[in-house]
């Protein structure tokens, strides 16, 4: 059987649905009043609080020398910290330079060349003539 079929239908039942919803206020109430007051105390107290001092002493060195890298790093020896102080200075100077050297090498070779040359000598003819001009010489 179909409800389809059922001629004596029913109206529909409709049924309440209910929502309670509550609402909260706040109200200030004065209850009462209180006062306040402030007391402060003073009370001495021996405290021991070490404290520590230093002092610096500061000593400088003459060294005047020439440094090759600079600078020279800071160092320390024992306690003592050291701080090298540079300054820049013009340095003029003439320096010799060898530039070349000349090699000169001495030979000696020895050739023969026939010459034709003409000689000049001079010779003494010695004569004599008779005994009495034995003391006559021609040079």
């Amino acid at each position: 059987m179909h409800p389809q079929d059922n001629q004596d239908q029913q109206p529909p039942i409709t049924i309440p649905v209910i929502e309670e919803q509550v609402r909260i206020d706040r109200e200030v109430v004065e209850t009462g009043r209180i006062r306040l007051s402030k007391l402060v105390r003073e009370e001495e107290e021996t405290v021991d609080v070490p404290t520590t001092q230093e002092e610096v002493n500061v000593q400088r060195v003459t060294i005047n020398q020439y440094v090759d890298v600079p600078p020279p790093p800071i160092r320390y020896e024992g306690d003592t910290m050291i701080i090298p102080i540079l300054r820049e200075v013009v340095v003029v100077e003439k320096r010799l330079v060898l530039v070349e050297e000349v090699h000169v090498t001495k030979r000696r070779t020895e050739t023969h060349k026939p010459q034709q040359v003409t000689l000049r000598r001079e010779e003494v003819v010695v004569q004599r003539d008779s005994p009495t001009d034995a003391d006559a010489h021609q040079l």
